[in-house]
Protein backbone atom coordinates (compact mmCIF):
# COMPACT_ATOMS: atom_id res chain seq x y z
CA UNK A 1 0.00 0.00 0.00
CA UNK A 2 2.83 2.40 0.91
CA UNK A 3 4.63 1.51 -2.30
CA UNK A 4 1.46 2.22 -4.32
CA UNK A 5 0.96 5.61 -2.62
CA UNK A 6 4.60 6.52 -3.21
CA UNK A 7 4.32 5.71 -6.93
CA UNK A 8 1.06 7.66 -7.15
CA UNK A 9 2.68 10.67 -5.45
CA UNK A 10 5.66 10.55 -7.83
CA UNK A 11 3.24 10.40 -10.79
CA UNK A 12 1.29 13.44 -9.54
CA UNK A 13 4.47 15.46 -8.96
CA UNK A 14 5.75 14.62 -12.43
CA UNK A 15 2.35 15.39 -13.99
CA UNK A 16 2.08 18.84 -12.38
CA UNK A 17 5.71 19.67 -13.17
CA UNK A 18 5.20 18.76 -16.83
CA UNK A 19 1.95 20.76 -16.91
CA UNK A 20 3.69 23.75 -15.37
CA UNK A 21 6.53 23.60 -17.90
CA UNK A 22 4.06 23.38 -20.78
CA UNK A 23 2.12 26.36 -19.40
CA UNK A 24 5.30 28.38 -19.06
CA UNK A 25 6.32 27.55 -22.62
CA UNK A 26 2.90 28.61 -23.86
CA UNK A 27 3.13 31.87 -21.94
CA UNK A 28 6.70 32.55 -23.09
CA UNK A 29 6.97 30.63 -26.35
CA UNK A 30 9.50 33.15 -27.68
CA UNK A 31 11.81 32.38 -24.74
CA UNK A 32 12.18 35.98 -23.64
CA UNK A 33 14.61 36.58 -20.79
CA UNK A 34 13.46 40.09 -19.81
CA UNK A 35 11.45 40.85 -16.68
CA UNK A 36 8.27 41.82 -18.53
CA UNK A 37 7.12 42.25 -22.11
CA UNK A 38 4.07 42.77 -24.27
CA UNK A 39 3.20 43.10 -27.96
CA UNK A 40 0.07 44.98 -29.01
CA UNK A 41 -1.54 46.01 -32.27
CA UNK A 42 -1.51 49.79 -32.32
CA UNK A 43 -4.94 50.55 -33.82
CA UNK A 44 -7.04 48.22 -31.68
CA UNK A 45 -4.76 47.87 -28.66
CA UNK A 46 -5.21 44.08 -28.81
CA UNK A 47 -2.56 42.12 -26.90
CA UNK A 48 -0.78 39.68 -29.23
CA UNK A 49 1.89 38.43 -26.80
CA UNK A 50 2.20 38.64 -23.02
CA UNK A 51 5.16 37.89 -20.81
CA UNK A 52 4.64 39.15 -17.23
CA UNK A 53 3.04 42.23 -18.77
CA UNK A 54 1.55 43.47 -15.46
CA UNK A 55 4.76 43.07 -13.44
CA UNK A 56 5.51 46.41 -11.74
CA UNK A 57 9.03 47.45 -12.68
CA UNK A 58 11.17 50.58 -12.93
CA UNK A 59 10.66 52.27 -16.32
CA UNK A 60 13.78 54.46 -16.47
CA UNK A 61 13.58 56.96 -19.35
CA UNK A 62 10.66 55.17 -21.00
CA UNK A 63 8.85 57.39 -18.46
CA UNK A 64 9.32 60.14 -21.04
CA UNK A 65 6.61 58.59 -23.25
CA UNK A 66 4.09 60.13 -20.83
CA UNK A 67 5.99 63.41 -20.72
CA UNK A 68 5.98 63.52 -24.53
CA UNK A 69 2.27 62.71 -24.59
CA UNK A 70 1.45 65.71 -22.40
CA UNK A 71 3.68 67.97 -24.49
CA UNK A 72 2.00 66.82 -27.71
CA UNK A 73 -1.43 67.39 -26.18
CA UNK A 74 -0.40 70.95 -25.32
CA UNK A 75 0.87 71.46 -28.87
CA UNK A 76 -2.18 70.03 -30.61
CA UNK A 77 -4.55 72.01 -28.40
CA UNK A 78 -2.73 75.26 -29.20
CA UNK A 79 -1.58 75.83 -25.62
CA UNK A 80 2.02 76.05 -26.85
CA UNK A 81 3.73 76.13 -30.24
CA UNK A 82 6.88 74.54 -31.66
CA UNK A 83 8.52 77.96 -31.96
CA UNK A 84 7.97 78.93 -28.30
CA UNK A 85 11.23 79.60 -26.46
CA UNK A 86 11.73 77.43 -23.38
CA UNK A 87 14.12 78.69 -20.67
CA UNK A 88 16.47 76.41 -18.79
CA UNK A 89 15.47 76.42 -15.13
CA UNK A 90 17.94 75.82 -12.32
CA UNK A 91 16.43 72.37 -11.74
CA UNK A 92 16.91 71.50 -15.40
CA UNK A 93 20.53 72.69 -15.32
CA UNK A 94 21.29 70.46 -12.31
CA UNK A 95 19.90 67.27 -13.86
CA UNK A 96 22.20 64.27 -14.21
CA UNK A 97 22.05 61.26 -16.47
CA UNK A 98 21.54 61.64 -20.20
CA UNK A 99 21.47 65.33 -21.13
CA UNK A 100 22.64 68.02 -23.54
CA UNK A 101 24.07 70.23 -20.74
CA UNK A 102 21.59 73.09 -20.85
CA UNK A 103 22.76 76.40 -19.43
CA UNK A 104 20.51 78.66 -17.36
CA UNK A 105 21.23 81.52 -19.79
CA UNK A 106 20.09 79.37 -22.69
CA UNK A 107 16.70 79.02 -24.39
CA UNK A 108 15.69 76.36 -26.89
CA UNK A 109 12.47 76.12 -28.87
CA UNK A 110 9.89 73.46 -28.08
CA UNK A 111 10.87 71.85 -31.39
CA UNK A 112 14.52 71.61 -30.28
CA UNK A 113 13.53 70.33 -26.83
CA UNK A 114 11.45 67.55 -28.38
CA UNK A 115 14.31 66.57 -30.63
CA UNK A 116 16.72 66.30 -27.70
CA UNK A 117 14.21 64.32 -25.61
CA UNK A 118 13.34 61.84 -28.35
CA UNK A 119 16.79 61.32 -29.83
CA UNK A 120 19.15 61.38 -26.83
CA UNK A 121 16.64 61.18 -23.94
CA UNK A 122 17.79 64.52 -22.49
CA UNK A 123 16.76 64.77 -18.83
CA UNK A 124 17.57 68.49 -18.64
CA UNK A 125 15.25 69.26 -21.57
CA UNK A 126 12.55 67.07 -20.03
CA UNK A 127 12.62 69.01 -16.75
CA UNK A 128 12.73 72.35 -18.58
CA UNK A 129 9.60 71.36 -20.54
CA UNK A 130 7.82 70.20 -17.36
CA UNK A 131 8.55 73.53 -15.67
CA UNK A 132 7.50 75.42 -18.81
CA UNK A 133 4.17 73.61 -19.14
CA UNK A 134 3.08 73.24 -15.51
CA UNK A 135 5.17 75.71 -13.53
CA UNK A 136 6.87 72.98 -11.51
CA UNK A 137 7.89 69.34 -11.78
CA UNK A 138 5.53 68.44 -8.94
CA UNK A 139 2.49 69.83 -10.75
CA UNK A 140 3.57 68.21 -14.00
CA UNK A 141 3.99 64.78 -12.35
CA UNK A 142 0.48 65.11 -10.90
CA UNK A 143 -0.77 65.66 -14.44
CA UNK A 144 1.17 62.59 -15.58
CA UNK A 145 -0.54 60.45 -12.95
CA UNK A 146 -3.95 61.88 -13.82
CA UNK A 147 -3.39 60.99 -17.47
CA UNK A 148 -2.22 57.52 -16.49
CA UNK A 149 -5.43 57.00 -14.54
CA UNK A 150 -7.49 58.25 -17.49
CA UNK A 151 -5.77 55.71 -19.78
CA UNK A 152 -6.38 52.81 -17.38
CA UNK A 153 -2.70 52.45 -16.44
CA UNK A 154 -3.47 50.64 -13.20
CA UNK A 155 0.08 49.37 -12.60
CA UNK A 156 1.63 52.85 -12.73
CA UNK A 157 2.77 55.48 -10.25
CA UNK A 158 4.98 58.29 -11.55
CA UNK A 159 7.29 60.08 -9.12
CA UNK A 160 9.16 62.17 -11.70
CA UNK A 161 9.00 63.20 -15.36
CA UNK A 162 12.39 61.85 -16.49
CA UNK A 163 12.70 58.29 -15.17
CA UNK A 164 15.74 58.43 -12.90
CA UNK A 165 15.29 55.72 -10.26
CA UNK A 166 13.11 56.75 -7.32
CA UNK A 167 11.28 54.61 -4.77
CA UNK A 168 7.72 53.96 -5.87
CA UNK A 169 8.31 55.12 -9.48
CA UNK A 170 6.89 52.02 -11.17
CA UNK A 171 4.94 50.86 -14.18
CA UNK A 172 4.43 47.72 -16.27
CA UNK A 173 5.04 46.64 -19.86
CA UNK A 174 1.30 46.75 -20.48
CA UNK A 175 0.94 50.29 -19.15
CA UNK A 176 3.88 51.47 -21.25
CA UNK A 177 2.13 49.97 -24.28
CA UNK A 178 -1.06 51.88 -23.36
CA UNK A 179 0.64 55.28 -23.20
CA UNK A 180 2.75 54.52 -26.27
CA UNK A 181 -0.40 53.70 -28.21
CA UNK A 182 -2.08 56.91 -27.06
CA UNK A 183 0.92 58.95 -28.16
CA UNK A 184 1.22 57.32 -31.58
CA UNK A 185 -2.47 57.16 -32.48
CA UNK A 186 -3.56 60.58 -31.17
CA UNK A 187 -0.36 62.48 -31.98
CA UNK A 188 1.35 60.81 -34.97
CA UNK A 189 3.45 63.95 -35.46
CA UNK A 190 5.74 62.64 -32.70
CA UNK A 191 7.31 60.25 -35.23
CA UNK A 192 8.94 63.29 -36.88
CA UNK A 193 11.26 63.17 -33.85
CA UNK A 194 11.28 59.50 -32.84
CA UNK A 195 12.47 58.37 -36.30
CA UNK A 196 15.52 60.67 -36.36
CA UNK A 197 18.72 58.63 -36.25
CA UNK A 198 21.29 61.46 -36.37
CA UNK A 199 20.89 65.23 -36.12
CA UNK A 200 22.36 68.32 -34.50
CA UNK A 201 21.42 71.23 -32.24
CA UNK A 202 22.95 74.64 -31.52
CA UNK A 203 23.90 75.33 -35.15
CA UNK A 204 25.60 71.99 -35.53
CA UNK A 205 27.66 72.22 -32.34
CA UNK A 206 25.73 69.48 -30.51
CA UNK A 207 25.64 66.06 -32.19
CA UNK A 208 22.64 63.79 -31.56
CA UNK A 209 22.54 60.03 -32.18
CA UNK A 210 19.38 58.10 -31.37
CA UNK A 211 19.58 55.76 -28.39
CA UNK A 212 17.04 53.53 -30.16
CA UNK A 213 19.14 51.50 -32.58
CA UNK A 214 16.05 49.94 -34.17
CA UNK A 215 15.41 53.29 -35.90
CA UNK A 216 18.35 52.47 -38.13
CA UNK A 217 18.27 48.67 -38.16
CA UNK A 218 14.62 47.60 -38.14
CA UNK A 219 12.43 47.96 -41.24
CA UNK A 220 9.40 50.18 -40.64
CA UNK A 221 10.51 51.37 -37.18
CA UNK A 222 8.62 54.47 -36.04
CA UNK A 223 10.20 54.85 -32.58
CA UNK A 224 9.71 55.03 -29.71
CA UNK A 225 11.74 55.33 -26.49
CA UNK A 226 14.61 53.68 -24.66
CA UNK A 227 15.46 53.74 -20.97
CA UNK A 228 18.11 52.31 -18.68
CA UNK A 229 19.44 52.70 -15.15
CA UNK A 230 21.46 50.46 -12.83
CA UNK A 231 18.25 49.32 -11.09
CA UNK A 232 15.79 49.31 -13.98
CA UNK A 233 18.30 47.65 -16.32
CA UNK A 234 17.39 48.03 -20.01
CA UNK A 235 13.90 49.02 -21.20
CA UNK A 236 12.38 49.81 -24.58
CA UNK A 237 9.08 50.75 -26.17
CA UNK A 238 9.53 49.90 -29.85
CA UNK A 239 7.02 50.69 -32.58
CA UNK A 240 6.96 49.72 -36.24
CA UNK A 241 4.59 49.70 -39.21
CA UNK A 242 4.60 47.40 -42.24
CA UNK A 243 1.90 46.99 -44.90
CA UNK A 244 -0.63 48.93 -42.82
CA UNK A 245 -0.02 46.87 -39.67
CA UNK A 246 1.31 48.92 -36.73
CA UNK A 247 2.76 47.15 -33.69
CA UNK A 248 4.15 48.22 -30.32
CA UNK A 249 6.59 45.95 -28.46
CA UNK A 250 7.64 46.72 -24.89
CA UNK A 251 10.63 45.19 -23.13
CA UNK A 252 11.33 45.80 -19.43
CA UNK A 253 14.32 44.77 -17.36
CA UNK A 254 16.41 43.36 -20.17
CA UNK A 255 19.78 42.16 -18.92
CA UNK A 256 21.73 44.15 -21.52
CA UNK A 257 21.07 46.79 -24.16
CA UNK A 258 21.57 44.13 -26.83
CA UNK A 259 18.91 41.94 -25.18
CA UNK A 260 16.25 44.67 -25.20
CA UNK A 261 16.72 45.32 -28.92
CA UNK A 262 16.89 41.65 -29.90
CA UNK A 263 13.83 40.71 -27.83
CA UNK A 264 11.83 43.70 -29.10
CA UNK A 265 12.75 42.64 -32.66
CA UNK A 266 11.67 39.11 -31.83
CA UNK A 267 8.27 40.36 -30.66
CA UNK A 268 7.78 42.59 -33.70
CA UNK A 269 8.83 39.78 -36.06
CA UNK A 270 6.32 37.49 -34.37
CA UNK A 271 3.57 40.04 -34.94
CA UNK A 272 4.37 40.74 -38.57
CA UNK A 273 4.72 37.01 -39.33
CA UNK A 274 1.38 36.01 -37.79
CA UNK A 275 -0.95 38.97 -38.28
CA UNK A 276 -2.11 41.43 -40.90
CA UNK A 277 -4.27 44.54 -40.82
CA UNK A 278 -7.14 44.68 -43.28
CA UNK A 279 -8.48 48.17 -44.01
CA UNK A 280 -12.26 48.14 -44.48
CA UNK A 281 -13.14 51.85 -44.51
CA UNK A 282 -11.41 55.17 -45.13
CA UNK A 283 -12.68 58.41 -43.60
CA UNK A 284 -14.40 60.53 -46.25
CA UNK A 285 -14.70 57.68 -48.75
CA UNK A 286 -18.04 57.45 -50.55
CA UNK A 287 -20.31 54.61 -49.36
CA UNK A 288 -23.44 55.41 -51.39
CA UNK A 289 -26.21 57.96 -51.76
CA UNK A 290 -28.98 58.97 -49.42
CA UNK A 291 -32.23 60.68 -50.32
CA UNK A 292 -33.51 63.92 -48.83
CA UNK A 293 -37.06 65.18 -48.33
CA UNK A 294 -37.78 68.88 -48.89
CA UNK A 295 -34.18 69.72 -49.77
CA UNK A 296 -32.78 71.87 -52.55
CA UNK A 297 -31.47 68.57 -53.92
CA UNK A 298 -33.08 65.19 -53.46
CA UNK A 299 -29.93 63.13 -52.95
CA UNK A 300 -26.35 63.46 -51.66
CA UNK A 301 -23.31 61.31 -50.82
CA UNK A 302 -22.93 59.34 -47.59
CA UNK A 303 -19.29 58.90 -46.55
CA UNK A 304 -17.45 56.92 -43.88
CA UNK A 305 -16.97 58.96 -40.72
CA UNK A 306 -13.65 57.36 -39.79
CA UNK A 307 -11.03 54.82 -40.78
CA UNK A 308 -11.81 51.26 -39.82
CA UNK A 309 -10.02 47.95 -40.19
CA UNK A 310 -9.54 44.62 -38.49
CA UNK A 311 -6.62 42.61 -37.25
CA UNK A 312 -6.50 39.20 -38.90
CA UNK A 313 -4.55 36.14 -37.80
CA UNK A 314 -2.97 34.86 -41.01
CA UNK A 315 -3.62 31.26 -39.97
CA UNK A 316 -7.36 31.80 -39.52
CA UNK A 317 -8.10 33.74 -42.73
CA UNK A 318 -11.68 34.63 -41.71
CA UNK A 319 -14.06 36.23 -44.19
CA UNK A 320 -15.29 39.72 -43.36
CA UNK A 321 -18.76 40.76 -44.55
CA UNK A 322 -20.49 44.12 -44.29
CA UNK A 323 -24.06 45.37 -44.22
CA UNK A 324 -24.63 48.98 -45.34
CA UNK A 325 -27.70 50.66 -43.88
CA UNK A 326 -28.60 54.14 -45.18
CA UNK A 327 -31.47 55.81 -43.37
CA UNK A 328 -34.70 56.69 -45.14
CA UNK A 329 -36.94 59.72 -44.65
CA UNK A 330 -34.08 62.14 -44.01
CA UNK A 331 -35.45 65.67 -44.18
CA UNK A 332 -33.59 68.88 -44.92
CA UNK A 333 -31.80 70.76 -43.58
CA UNK A 334 -28.85 68.33 -43.34
CA UNK A 335 -25.53 69.36 -41.81
CA UNK A 336 -22.07 68.26 -42.93
CA UNK A 337 -21.10 65.28 -40.78
CA UNK A 338 -24.67 64.47 -39.79
CA UNK A 339 -25.22 60.73 -39.36
CA UNK A 340 -27.23 59.28 -42.24
CA UNK A 341 -26.54 55.58 -41.81
CA UNK A 342 -24.05 52.99 -40.65
CA UNK A 343 -22.05 50.00 -41.81
CA UNK A 344 -21.92 46.86 -39.66
CA UNK A 345 -19.11 44.35 -40.12
CA UNK A 346 -19.41 40.61 -39.44
CA UNK A 347 -17.00 37.70 -39.16
CA UNK A 348 -18.34 34.14 -39.09
CA UNK A 349 -21.82 35.61 -38.46
CA UNK A 350 -20.65 37.59 -35.41
CA UNK A 351 -20.72 41.39 -35.40
CA UNK A 352 -17.22 42.79 -34.97
CA UNK A 353 -17.63 46.51 -35.56
CA UNK A 354 -19.66 49.49 -36.78
CA UNK A 355 -18.75 52.66 -38.67
CA UNK A 356 -21.12 55.62 -38.98
CA UNK A 357 -22.00 57.05 -42.38
CA UNK A 358 -22.28 60.83 -42.46
CA UNK A 359 -23.34 63.48 -44.95
CA UNK A 360 -20.55 64.83 -47.11
CA UNK A 361 -22.53 67.99 -47.91
CA UNK A 362 -24.73 70.56 -46.27
CA UNK A 363 -28.24 70.44 -47.74
CA UNK A 364 -30.53 73.42 -47.21
CA UNK A 365 -34.27 73.13 -46.89
CA UNK A 366 -36.28 73.96 -49.99
CA UNK A 367 -38.13 77.26 -49.54
CA UNK A 368 -38.75 80.78 -50.85
CA UNK A 369 -35.71 82.26 -49.06
CA UNK A 370 -33.37 79.59 -50.40
CA UNK A 371 -34.73 80.01 -53.95
CA UNK A 372 -34.31 83.82 -53.77
CA UNK A 373 -30.77 83.48 -52.46
CA UNK A 374 -29.93 81.00 -55.21
CA UNK A 375 -31.30 83.40 -57.88
CA UNK A 376 -29.18 86.26 -56.53
CA UNK A 377 -26.05 84.06 -56.49
CA UNK A 378 -26.63 82.94 -60.07
CA UNK A 379 -27.34 86.53 -61.14
CA UNK A 380 -24.09 87.86 -59.65
CA UNK A 381 -22.16 84.97 -61.23
CA UNK A 382 -23.60 85.85 -64.65
CA UNK A 383 -22.72 89.54 -64.13
CA UNK A 384 -19.08 88.71 -63.36
CA UNK A 385 -18.86 86.50 -66.43
CA UNK A 386 -20.17 89.27 -68.73
CA UNK A 387 -17.68 91.91 -67.52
Amino acid sequence: MKKFLTLELIFLVLFFNISFVRAAETENSLNLTCGGAVLIEQNSGKVLYDHNMHEKLRPASVTKVMTLLLIMEALDSGKISLTDKVPCTEDAHKMGGSQIWLDTKEELTVDEMLKAMCVVSANDCTVAMADFLAGSQETFVNEMNEKAKELGMNDTTFKNCHGIDEDGHLTSAYDIALMSRELLTKHPGITKYTTIYMDTLRDGKSQLVNTNKLVRNYEGCTGLKTGSTSQALFNLSASATRDGLSLIAVIMKGETSKVRFSEASKLLNYGFSNYQYKSLAKAGENAGEYYINKGITNKANAVYKEDYGVLINKKENKNIENNIEIYRNISAPVNIGQKVGEVNYYSEGEKIGTVDLVSKNEIDKYGFGVITNSIYKNWFTLLRQTH
